[in-house]
């Protein structure tokens, strides 16, 4: 299992993943689930990942090898927009569905995934997609500005009460590792170490980027204090019923 999240804001974007891949309680691995691609000045798109790992990786393969191919269908230093590249990645998972997917259905393999898409090209604005397992996708807009895939109940709470298109880059950081908190406090197949990517809107600079082992002071000191904070809540903030039980 894996939990990522991407969340769009007037400041710029914010993209957290866990890392941890879990094929049985004694066979759990550590793979990166965060993909950055830049051309500075001119372009970055950053990729998050779930699902069947062999899928994730033979896609992330297919969008390298067609790197510098210029085709503006499937290479993304040649797409014309955003839109284009969210159509490469899904062409890339109908792909990969059609080298391998026959054969591991006959295996019983579950081998599908999900990414989250996000970007911005000189010429565009900064976009983000979620893009599902046949290939399809949807765009962040209105109402929707943050998606996450893989475990996504247990963070999603949080997510809903506190982020705003007007929430800050930090704070957005902050909620976002709460969210992650709340879910591996809930699902041991969620864990660090946890990627963060901090992007500028229109800087067209690389991105802010940060790996917080399970370690980290500040991981640490966010579980410690949302956990206390909630029991203070639920103890002194929080009315009982006031029924006679």
């Amino acid at each position: 299992m894996t939990y990522c999240v991407g969340i769009l804001l007037n400041e710029g974007l914010v993209l957290a993943s866990d890392s941890r891949t879990n094929a049985g309680i004694d066979r759990v691995s550590t793979f990166r689930k965060m993909h950055v691609l830049e051309k500075r000045g001119e372009r970055f798109f950053a990729l998050l990942t779930a699902g069947n790992l062999s899928l994730t990786q033979g896609v992330m393969s297919l969008l390298g090898e067609w790197l510098e191919s210029g085709d503006p269908e499937k290479d993304l230093w040649a797409v014309g927009s955003m839109f284009a590249a969210a159509r490469a990645v899904g062409t890339a998972i109908r792909e990969m569905h059609k080298i391998d997917g026959g054969y591991l259905q006959q295996h019983d393999v579950d081998f599908s995934a999900s990414f989250i898409l996000a970007g911005q090209l000189k010429t565009g604005q900064l976009r983000l997609f979620l893009i599902y397992d046949a290939g399809n996708f949807i765009e962040a807009m209105g109402d929707t500005i943050y998606f996450q895939i893989g475990e996504v109940k247990y963070g999603k709470p949080i997510l809903d009460r506190i982020i705003q298109p007007s929430t800050s880059l930090n704070d957005a950081v902050k909620c976002a590792l709460i969210s992650f908190d709340s879910t591996m406090r809930s699902n041991v197949s969620v864990g660090p170490p946890i990627d963060i990517f901090v992007y500028r809107r229109d800087s067209m600079a690389p991105g802010f980027t940060i790996r917080l082992e399970g370690s980290d002071p500040y991981l640490r000191s966010i579980r410690d204090a949302w956990g206390s904070a909630l029991h203070k809540a639920f103890q002194d903030t929080v009315p009982g019923p006031g029924w006679k039980i």
